[in-house]
């Protein structure tokens, strides 16, 4: 190696440590026998930086303030600071799990992250602009290729059998749609545009669980409908939430409820948790001084009423945005995604919540059994 390159290196290395504290790094699992892996899907809620690497991505989270207060800079998650695969991760005693498309990310001993702001389960959703669903399936398959590759078939399988697998996915395909096409969302439609959405997403837990899967857990639809953003930008008035938008995570969540029932009694060693992101969300938008927050309906960045149009850090079509204080009063960050003190609560439910909120297990157990 040259000695250009060797010093590059080294800034690279150094940089590293300054913006990540050595702490997230501090119980690297040393072969994929010794720990519980990580396979990250969805959307931006659980997207840790793959859309800084596509260049026509629909939402990117690559600049101040996104960042400010755990990173100190951006990192690219659509947050003050972490996100709740962060969160989870640190119960695994796992460092921070790299999104897929991050140059120089080809060792995959903690997991990986293939998550993608404005993706969908369905491949139209935003299509050409995110990483969809089934492409992120496509590359989980050359993850799994590479390890067998490296450490053989009994050595991945074992690894890939003890892995959790997490899902956030659904509600850009809701508010995608409606925002677009109204006309979509006709009564007689919504149960069939449901079912469209939660077969594409139990279909890809099928192939992963075909490619050794066994142990999956999900979030469920939030309630979309009464985010900052759909209150100031698809509401006609601010007085509340987008009614349309309720029905349809309503529809979304019994469906994707059934249809994991019905999973486990298809396939022979298939578990899962399933968070009830839905009601834990709602809970703190409406009583957001029981969770410590000073504010449960106005975003801490952002424009319009209640701070959710998504101008968050100036670099989107609308440049001006008022920005808070103290990000950990505020439920939201944005028009849309939690602030990092919101994140830890609900990682911290989907761990070692009661079966009321994350069931029929939590993800603890669900790593113990």
């Amino acid at each position: 190696m040259s000695n250009s390159s060797m010093s590059s290196l080294h800034l690279l290395l150094v940089y590293t440590s300054l913006v990540i504290p050595s702490s997230c790094y501090s119980q690297r699992p040393s072969s994929p026998s010794d720990h519980v892996a990580m396979f990250i899907f969805g959307d931006s809620l659980f997207d840790a930086g793959n859309n800084n690497y596509l260049k026509s991505a629909i939402g990117r989270a690559d600049f101040w303030p996104y960042g400010e207060t755990f990173f100190n800079h951006p990192s690219g998650r659509f947050s003050d600071g972490r996100i709740i695969p962060d969160f989870i991760a640190e119960y695994l005693n796992l460092p921070l799990i790299p999104p897929y498309l991050q140059p120089g990310n080809h060792r995959y001993l903690a997991g990986v992250n293939f998550a993608s702001a404005g993706a969908g389960a369905l491949a139209e959703t935003h299509k050409g602009f995110v990483i969809d669903l089934k492409t992120q399936l496509s590359y989980f398959r050359k993850v799994k290729q590479q390890l067998r590759e490296e450490r053989g078939d009994t050595e991945t399988t074992t690894f890939l059998s003890k892995a959790i697998y997490l899902f956030s996915i659904g509600s850009n395909d809701y508010v995608e749609r409606f925002s677009t096409n109204f006309s979509a969302f006709h009564s007689s439609s919504k149960k069939d545009y449901v079912g469209m959405v939660v077969g594409n997403l139990t279909a890809v837990v099928k192939e992963i669980y075909k490619n050794g899967g066994r142990r999956f857990g999900f979030l469920n639809v939030e309630p979309m409908g009464c985010s900052p953003y759909a209150r100031a930008a698809l509401q006609n008035s601010t007085c509340g939430c987008v009614d349309e938008l309720t029905v349809l995570a309503k529809l979304h969540n019994r469906a994707l409820t059934k249809a994991l029932e019905a999973l486990m009694g298809q396939l022979k060693g298939f578990k899962y948790s399933n968070f009830d992101f839905h009601a834990s969300l709602s809970e703190r938008i409406n009583n957001p001084s029981k969770y410590g927050f000073k504010e449960g309906k106005v975003a801490c960045c952002g424009s319009g009423p209640y701070r959710g149009i998504l101008s968050c850090g100036g670099k989107r079509t609308i440049k001006e945005y008022q920005l808070c204080d103290d990000a950990s009063e505020h439920l939201f960050f944005d028009g849309s995604h939690p602030t990092e003190k919101a994140n830890y609560q609900f990682a911290k439910l989907m761990w070692k919540g009661s079966p009321s909120v994350t069931g029929p297990c939590n993800l603890q157990t669900l790593v113990q059994e």
